[in-house]
């Protein structure tokens, strides 16, 4: 209760779609992220209004090389580890083990590129936490299929699952099926790999993708379990509280609405049934799932160990339409401003508090052990005259984020690890920017690409050292 336990896991988080690069080397096929430009219609794409699934020379995709992990992996992890990290967050991507997604066999390639990641932070004693899919999907599945709308997509993810489980039992021990997985109702394109027509029944197609995917996720945590008992597989929630504007109890209502509009995905994978509300929901709004007999019994023998979560910023709502005006939509999810809180550069809330409100809440609701995959702070750092990035925003930030989490664990909040976003600078998710940093590493690239690829090491980079070297004590 005084602090962190002696194994705790602490580290960072990346994504393949956002750091690796090479979108085409080793066999890879296609996939979600190499379809995003910068720009105006990156936006328009993520929300699934999409007219060609060919990348346009016309545009610039800055994932198609990233910061270049694929080749610039082993000086990465070397960085990390001089840090002290424990594990190191990271995701498989689906298009290089089976570049069309339904493939008969696995690319070879593509899996040794894994091996040789997974045996690299083996040699420093780095734990990888595996996501399965991180907004990604092959690019031939959504041609061919519709992505995940169609059931099929359950059988192909389910072969990739047991390929990867088979490939790395002994080398992965905490994995995690679908990255933030209720961003599917927010950027259905980049949550599900869904394109929309006009005339289009939008949340039908939604809801039914969400079955599909956590069907999906309970046959490989029950494929996974078989395969090695010591998995830990675990959910992972794109989190952050919603706070109602005033007290009035149809504020508090519509909060707790929007709270588990996002909760019902978990409440799913980590209960094993569809909640009341749920149903409810789908039934007033015209949303018939198409649910096999077998269905049920997936969901239920298919549970999640733990719950993966990320988590940057609250979130404010009213039912007030004069209030409403006020309302932005940092960090994809709408809010109304919070008077009591500042915000970043990107207009994201910044709520240390929040943090150990959401903690709270979660491990109330599911009893399970919580693991927090991302938090960090997406800032504009510019080197000073002698190339030094003081970056004492980011230590602010982080400082009083991790204070709050050791609250959590006084509380009797159960913490696997905590694994900060972008340890190392790579592509925005939301903006596909350069700019938006979140690391404790500089990446030489700019937003149109251009740049050494250098990296080099922030003020922060001693700060989290000295963190993970005293276990939190020294913040």
């Amino acid at each position: 209760m005084k602090g962190f336990s002696s194994d705790f896991l602490w580290g960072g988080a990346i994504a393949a779609n956002q750091a690796e690069g090479a979108y085409l080397e080793g066999g890879k096929g296609l996939t979600i992220v190499d379809l995003l430009p910068t720009g105006k219609k990156r936006w328009d794409i993520m929300n699934g209004n999409i007219d060609s699934l060919v990348p346009d020379h016309n545009e610039f995709y800055p994932g198609h090389e990233a910061i270049d992990f694929y080749h610039h992996y082993k000086e990465d992890i070397a960085l990390f580890a001089e840090m002290g990290f424990k594990a190191l967050r990271l995701s498989i991507s689906w298009a290089r083990i089976f570049p069309n997604g339904d493939d008969e066999t696995p690319n070879e390639d593509g899996l040794k590129f894994y091996e040789d990641v997974f045996d690299e932070l083996a040699k420093y004693n780095i734990e990888p936490v595996v996501t399965i899919a991180h907004f990604d999907v092959p690019v031939n599945l959504i041609e061919k299929y519709g992505s995940w709308r169609n059931r099929e997509l359950v059988v192909f993810f389910e072969r990739y699952a047991k390929t990867i489980f088979n490939r790395y039992k002994n080398k992965v021990k905490y994995w995690m099926t679908f990255n933030e997985i209720n961003m599917l109702l927010h950027l259905p394109f980049v949550g599900a790999g869904l394109v929309f027509k006009e005339a289009d029944h939008k949340n039908q197609i939604k809801y039914q993708a969400a079955h599909h995917q956590l069907l999906a996720s309970a046959l490989a945590v029950k494929a996974g379990h078989e395969i090695n008992p010591e998995f830990q597989i675990g959910c992972m929630l794109a989190a952050g509280m919603t706070y109602p504007y005033t007290a009035n109890p149809d504020d508090v209502w519509d909060g707790m609405d929007k709270d588990r509009e996002s909760f019902f995905f978990i409440d799913v994978q980590a209960r094993g049934a569809y909640p009341g509300y749920a149903k409810r929901y789908m039934n007033e709004n015209d949303i018939e799932i198409d649910m096999h007999p077998e269905d049920e019994e997936i969901l239920k023998n298919g549970t999640v160990d733990y719950i993966g979560f990320s988590y940057y910023a609250s979130r404010t709502t009213s039912t007030d339409p004069e209030v409403l005006k006020q309302q932005t939509s940092g960090n994809v999810f709408a809010s109304i401003e919070n008077p009591y809180l500042k915000k970043s550069e990107w207009g994201w809330t910044i709520d240390p508090k929040g943090f150990r409100i959401t903690m709270n809440q979660l491990h109330d609701r599911y009893q399970k052990p919580l693991f927090i995959v991302e938090n960090g702070l997406g800032a504009h750092d510019v080197p000073n005259e002698n190339g030094e990035i003081q970056d004492d925003y980011r230590i602010d930030y982080l400082r009083k984020h991790v204070e709050q989490m050791k609250e959590a664990v006084k509380d009797g909040v159960e913490l696997i690890g905590y694994t900060s976003w972008g340890p190392i600078d790579i592509v925005s998710a939301s903006t596909g920017e350069m700019k938006k940093r979140y690391g404790y590493i500089y990446v030489d690239k700019d937003n149109e690409g251009l740049g050494t690829l250098n990296r080099k090491k922030k003020k922060s980079f001693s700060w989290y050292q000295n963190v993970i070297k005293s276990n939190g004590e020294d913040l």
